[in-house]
C-alpha cells in the first residue's frame, strides 16, 4: 500500500535526523577535549545524508492507483557517513595546560558552538516537520478507515 512506503520515508527521515542531532551532541560535549585516543584535539564530525531511491511522482501514483504498476523505488533519506571535519583546530595560547607545546599553545578542537547550536536547530525542525508529516499521514489513514463506515 502506498501509505506504508510513505510511513518509510517519514521513518528514515525521524531516523536520520535523530543520528544528526546524536553527532551535534558529540561535538558540543567534546568542545573542549584536547586528547583522544588517536592523538590530538577532538576534531568535529558532520553527518552525510544521500537521497535514498526515487520520490514518486504524480504520475506514477496516479497509474498505480488505475491498476498500472511503474517501475518505482521507494523515497527517503539515508545516512552514508560521519565525517570528520578537515578544518584547523584553533590555538589557544596557555603554557600551564597539560596538552601544551613547546611554545605554550594548546590545539582546541575545531568545534564552533555557533555553528553547532544553528546546526541543532535545523536539524530539530526537521525532525519536528517529520513528526508533522507522520501525523498527517495517520489521519489521512485514520479518515480513509472511515469511509467504510
Amino acid at each position: 500500500m502506498a501509505f506504508l512506503s510513505s510511513m518509510n520515508v517519514v521513518g528514515s527521515g525521524l531516523t536520520a535526523q535523530q543520528l544528526r542531532l546524536d553527532v551535534i551532541a558529540e561535538n558540543v560535549t567534546n568542545s573542549t577535549t584536547t586528547r583522544t585516543e588517536g592523538g590530538g584535539a577532538y576534531r568535529r564530525k558532520m553527518v552525510v545524508f544521500q537521497e535514498q531511491g526515487q520520490p514518486t511522482s504524480f504520475q506514477a501514483a496516479l497509474a498505480q492507483a488505475r491498476g498500472w504498476v511503474p517501475e518505482q523505488r521507494e523515497g527517503g533519506v539515508q545516512v552514508t557517513a560521519i565525517v570528520e571535519d578537515p578544518s584547523d583546530f584553533r590555538l589557544v595560547y596557555d603554557p600551564t595546560h597539560p596538552d601544551a607545546n613547546a611554545e605554550g599553545y594548546v590545539e582546541m578542537p575545531n568545534v564552533d558552538m555557533i555553528k553547532e547550536m544553528s546546526d541543532a536547530m535545523a536539524a530539530s525542525q526537521a525532525y519536528s516537520a517529520n513528526v508533522t508529516a507522520f501525523n498527517v499521514l495517520k489521519e489521512v489513514i485514520a479518515r480513509g478507515l472511515e469511509i467504510g463506515q
